[in-house]
């Protein structure tokens, strides 16, 4: 990648030597800035080849939520991870002048004390705040600013991240911004103070969905959910180059090695680690053996049984959020059951998406052809999660194929749904293995009973509680 952008010949360049040197995994945090609909672009292509090869590969979901529909990479042979928070925060206090004679009496803090606006725009080369925050952080700097709160766009909610500004700042929330915006609007001397208070842990909820993290529906492909999971994403210590500031800022003559990094980039890496742990242990399992055992141990709720919360709503995110739910790296290594998938599968896959030989050729760079005499289906793929468009009084039925990694046990139905307007049944509801590799199949049935649509999904492992 260059300094702005990243070629598509040399994305597939990269991705066909790693290729070459048999990697193992590869951990790609990049996507197309133009929205693709199909799965013809270099990273995807690419990603089929080293799938072909026994290669995991996994990649970012991207940073544009909270709208829908605005994942990247989102093929089935690619696991797709969008970002949640860690439990440590890096917590500032916006003071304001209620409580300005405490502050005068502490000296270390006199330097801090500034006088406050309400500015949404910053610069004009880009409204509504759709520069950077550091960017704007610099601007009021070179205004003469002593300190900048900013606050968050109604996008982002509630969410909190570090910055590597240039002069002392902290974000807040939208709830609080309001509040200060009106104090300055009201008050005729508004003043406010900045107290930095370090580094918190154990921060609670923990984790929860990142504000910025890319949002399905699936818009390739509504049938196959994305993204998979999500990871921690939010405030990662990361390796930082030496050729820039922590900012990014070309005026920043800062250095440093680490740095604090926020993005589906950092929760990546997360899921590309928990992978080369997993072939480590299982060196003989496919790619979609390890997503499997990363999605099925996934947990989509905190210790109270409370589901997790998507910071932009303080609201419970959903399955177009958080997937299967965030990774779990005490769990993964003994995921029970596996849902595989092979080569054939996926060409199977575009078959059934009425792909021309041509585009098969394109997306796969091999000669594999559809069979004129057989009924393809989407709903066939052995993928360990999907979405259903249900619409009116239908049934919808959806066959899985588990693999038993675990040995001889018996594994029971667990259905739990937030409708009432459509009733999920298993069959058989229970599965029993006798040896480890032995394979066994369950259907879902959905049945709906009213004329509205709704969008549903169902867990990706509902044998979930062994005997």
């Amino acid at each position: 990648c260059w300094k702005i952008d990243c070629f598509s010949s040399d994305i597939s360049a990269g991705i066909d030597k790693a290729i070459a040197d048999s990697v193992n995994i590869l951990s790609i945090s990049l996507g197309s800035i133009n929205k693709t609909t199909d799965y013809t672009d270099h990273t995807t292509t690419g990603a089929f080849s080293a799938m072909e090869r026994g290669i995991f590969v996994s990649c970012f979901a991207g940073n544009s939520s909270p709208s829908p529909f605005s994942l990247r990479n989102e093929a089935p042979w690619i696991t797709t991870v969008g970002a949640g928070t860690i439990d440590r925060d890096f917590p500032a206090l916006a003071l304001l002048s209620a409580t300005e004679r405490t502050i005068l009496e502490l000296p270390c803090l006199k330097e801090r004390l500034f006088q406050l606006s309400c500015c949404r725009l910053f610069t004009r080369k880009r409204l509504e705040g759709g520069n950077d925050n550091v960017e704007k952080g610099e601007v009021v700097k070179a205004a003469g600013g002593l300190g900048m709160i900013i606050a968050n766009v109604p996008d982002y909610g509630e969410e909190l991240r570090g910055y590597a500004f240039k002069l002392p700042a902290t974000t807040v929330g939208r709830k609080a911004s309001d509040i200060i915006c009106h104090y300055v609007m009201t008050d005729p001397n508004p003043t406010a103070s900045i107290v930095i208070q370090g580094t918190a842990v154990n921060v609670q909820p923990s984790p929860v969905l990142a504000a910025f993290s890319s949002l399905g529906p699936n818009s390739i492909t509504p049938n196959i959910l994305k993204p998979d999971l999500i990871a921690p994403g939010v405030n990662i210590l990361a390796a930082w180059t030496g050729a820039v500031g922590p900012s990014g800022l070309a005026s920043d003559t800062r250095r440093v090695e680490f740095n604090i990094i926020s993005g589906t980039s950092m929760s990546c890496p997360h899921v590309s680690g928990l992978a080369a742990l997993l072939k480590s242990v299982h060196p003989k399992w496919s790619p979609a053996a390890i997503r499997s055992a990363l999605m099925t141990t996934a947990y989509n709720t905190y210790s109270d049984r409370q589901p997790l919360l998507d910071i932009a709503t303080v609201e419970p995110s959903t399955p177009f959020g958080h997937g299967a739910g965030h990774v779990s790296p005490t769990t993964v290594i003994s995921p029970g059951l596996i849902y595989d998938l092979t080569t054939q599968d996926y060409i199977d896959f575009l078959c059934a998406l009425n792909y021309k030989s041509s585009q098969i050729t394109k997306v796969s760079r091999g000669s594999y052809a559809c069979d004129s005499n057989k009924t393809y289906s989407v709903a066939d793929l052995n993928y360990l999660s999907f979405a259903v468009n249900v619409e009116g009084s239908d049934t919808y039925k959806y066959t899985r194929t588990v693999t038993s990694v675990g040995g001889a046990g018996s594994y029971s139905v667990k259905v739990i749904s937030e409708t009432t307007a459509v009733k999920i049944s298993v069959e058989p509801p229970v599965l029993t293995f006798k040896e480890v590799n032995e394979k066994k199949s369950y259907s879902d049935k959905l049945h709906s009973f009213n004329h509205l649509c709704i969008r549903t999904s169902c867990s990706p492992m509902p044998f979930g509680d062994e005997k």
